[in-house]
């Protein structure tokens, strides 16, 4: 027995019933009993952002990566 679609995310402004999907990937049948523990659920919270959007990109703040890319740059590391 296992869930589906897991990990998930409830979107702060759902309002209805939450579920747990489960399917059964073994050959003998399971009995799930009222109040058996068959999921978890970690409620986390929300982090309000705001967006600056850039109508253009500044060359002159060229760092060493935007320069050699990312693999170039992993080179030196080693």
């Amino acid at each position: 027995m296992t869930v589906l679609n897991t990990p998930g995310t409830i979107d702060a402004d759902y309002r209805r019933e939450i579920m747990v999907i489960l399917i059964n990937l073994g050959n003998e049948s399971y009995t799930i009993n009222y109040g058996d523990r068959i999921a978890q659920m970690v409620i986390a919270p929300i982090t309000r952002i705001s967006w600056n959007l850039a109508k253009d990109f500044d060359t002159t703040d060229i760092t060493e990566r935007d320069t050699h890319g990312f693999d170039q740059l992993a080179y030196k590391i080693h």
